[in-house]
C-alpha cells in the first residue's frame, strides 16, 4: 500500500470518526431535551398538587367548590371500567394470538388478519370511541354504562395485546415444540403446558402495559358519553360512570385557576396508578423469565 492510499484510508477513518462523534451528540441532546421537559413537567405537576393531595380529596367526590373538590367517584370508575376491560381484552386477545400462532393455517387469509390486527394497534383511540359509541351504546343500548365504556377500552388495547402475545410465543424456541411432540403430547397439551408458561412473560407485561394505556385514554370515552361530573359511586356495570383522565380535563376547562391546581392533585393520582401497573409488569417478568 503506497502513501497515497494509506492517506485515503486515513481520511475515511477519520470522517467515520467525526460523523460518530456528531450522531452521538445528536442523540445525546435529544435524550437530554426530552428528560429536561419531562422533569420541568413532573415538577409543575408536584410542586402544585402535592399541596392538595390528601386524604380528604382521595375521600371526597367532585364539586363546584374547588376546596371541597375529590376524585374518589373517577378511582372507583377508573376501577370498574378496568374490571371488565382487562378479562375481556387479556382473554380474547391471548386466545386470539394462540390460534393464529399455533392452529390456524399459513395462508393469504391468516397473513390478512395478522396484518390488519398490527395496523389497528396504531390506529387513533378516537376511532375506537365511534365504534363503541356506534355497537355498545345505541346498537345493543347498553347507554353510558360502565360496561360499555369496558367494552370500548378493550377494542382499543386487544390489538396491543394480541401482537404482544404473538411475540411471546414465536420466541420459544423450536426444540420445545419437539420436546414435547416426541413425549406424545397433542397440540393442546404442548400449548398448555409448554407454550402458555414459556410464553407468559411476555403476555403478562404486553397485557398490563396496554391496560396502562387504557387507563390513560380519555378521547373513547369522552366519544361514548362518559361523565364528566360525577358525584356517587358505581354500584354496578350498567350505572354511569366517570374515570381519572376525564375528571382532570374537566378540571383543566374550568376558569377558575384552583381547579387547574387540583388537577395536577389528580394527575399526581394517575401517575402514581401508572408506575405501580409498571412496576408489576416488569416484576412479572423479571420473575417468570427466571422460571423458563
Amino acid at each position: 500500500m503506497n502513501l497515497i492510499d494509506k492517506q485515503l484510508v486515513q481520511n475515511k477513518m477519520n470522517n467515520r470518526i467525526i460523523k460518530s462523534r456528531i450522531m452521538r451528540t445528536v442523540f445525546f441532546l435529544a435524550t437530554s431535551f426530552g428528560i429536561a421537559v419531562l422533569a420541568v413537567l413532573l415538577y409543575r405537576v408536584f410542586s402544585q398538587g402535592l399541596p392538595y393531595l390528601d386524604w380528604q380529596f382521595l375521600t371526597n367526590f367532585a364539586s363546584r367548590f374547588p376546596e371541597e373538590a375529590g376524585i374518589k367517584a373517577a378511582i372507583f370508575g377508573t376501577l370498574w371500567v378496568m374490571a371488565v376491560t382487562a378479562p375481556v381484552s387479556i382473554v380474547l386477545g391471548v386466545g386470539t394470538a394462540i390460534y393464529l400462532e399455533e392452529y390456524a393455517k399459513e395462508n393469504k387469509f391468516t397473513r390478512f388478519i395478522r396484518m390488519n390486527i398490527s395496523n389497528l394497534a396504531g390506529v387513533p383511540s378516537v376511532v375506537f370511541g365511534l365504534l363503541g359509541l356506534t355497537v355498545f351504546v345505541r346498537l345493543l343500548e347498553m347507554g353510558r354504562s360502565v360496561m360499555a365504556g369496558g367494552l370500548t377500552m378493550s377494542l382499543l388495547i386487544m390489538p396491543i395485546i394480541v401482537v404482544a402475545a404473538q411475540e411471546a410465543i414465536r420466541s420459544i424456541p423450536q426444540n420445545q415444540y419437539e420436546a414435547s411432540y416426541a413425549m406424545g403430547a397433542t397440540k393442546w397439551q404442548t400449548v398448555r403446558r409448554v407454550i402458555l408458561p414459556a410464553a407468559i412473560p411476555g403476555m403478562l407485561t404486553g397485557s398490563i402495559l396496554a391496560l396502562s394505556r387504557a387507563i390513560g385514554e380519555t378521547a373513547p370515552l369522552l366519544t361514548i358519553g362518559a361523565m364528566s361530573f360525577v358525584a356517587y359511586v358505581p354500584g354496578s356495570i350498567r350505572d354511569s360512570f366517570t374515570v381519572l383522565p376525564i375528571q382532570i380535563y374537566n378540571w383543566t376547562g374550568r376558569p377558575q385557576e384552583e381547579f387547574h391546581i387540583i388537577a395536577s392533585a389528580g394527575i399526581i393520582v394517575l401517575l402514581v396508578a401508572l408506575i405501580l401497573m409498571n412496576s408489576i409488569a416488569v416484576f412479572i417478568r423479571n420473575k417468570f423469565s427466571k422460571r423458563y
